[in-house]
């Protein structure tokens, strides 16, 4: 979908640095921003537009979620990361000009707007550490796949026997050649819980 992808990491205290390229396992701080600017209006109808087609259940709560009287802010990070922010509340991010991504507080109150994956239990410990998704922890019997997710794609992840998403995932192959080809990397781990991201309520 864009060429220079790279894997989002916001790590706190872990001592798990999974072995793939790309990885930064910083922790992100309010010291990592190195750049916030109110958008004009036109940019902020383009955000608007890209967020409604990437999630189109969530188009008739855009003017609640991002108000068009209300200041958006795009945060430029380290890594070529962009969180867009509302009332200094992070509510989207994205790499370079990739899909617009939720966070996770947000995917929270909103569970149904992304397509989702479901992780066996033994996958839950690694995927909170940061670790990429395999393609085995969701092919067992625990797992689940969206079979209509194609490669490229923001994802959910959800656990086994768990209410909630536990991370936001980029897929790196479709639904479909996970479950064929069963090895690898099935989905890069973007944002996960208790990373730095989900520590930062607030940008001020």
């Amino acid at each position: 979908m864009f060429s220079h992808y790279v894997p989002l990491r916001f790590p706190i205290g872990s001592q798990y640095v999974p072995q793939v390229p790309n990885v930064f396992p910083n922790m992100f701080t309010a010291e990592e921003v190195t750049g916030q600017n109110q958008v004009k209006a036109s940019v902020q109808r383009k955000i608007r537009q890209s967020i409604a087609d990437e999630y189109p259940d969530l188009e008739p709560l855009l003017e609640d979620m991002l108000p068009k009287k209300a200041p958006l802010i795009v945060a430029k990070c380290q890594n070529h990361i962009n969180l867009v922010v509302v009332n200094n509340v992070p509510l989207f991010f994205n790499v370079r000009d990739g899909p617009y991504m939720p966070t996770l507080r947000l995917l929270h109150q909103y569970p149904g707007i992304m397509k989702m994956f479901r992780v066996d239990r033994g996958a839950i410990k690694f995927v909170l550490s940061g670790a990429n998704i395999m393609c085995p922890g969701l092919t067992s019997a625990g797992g689940a796949l969206d079979e209509e997710v194609i490669a490229d794609a923001p994802v959910a992840i959800m656990a086994e026997g768990k209410q909630h998403a536990l991370a936001i995932g980029y897929t790196k192959m479709s639904a479909q050649d996970i479950r064929s080809i069963n090895k690898g990397i099935g989905v890069d781990n973007m944002h996960y819980l208790n990373d730095g991201l989900w520590k930062t309520l607030h940008l001020d």
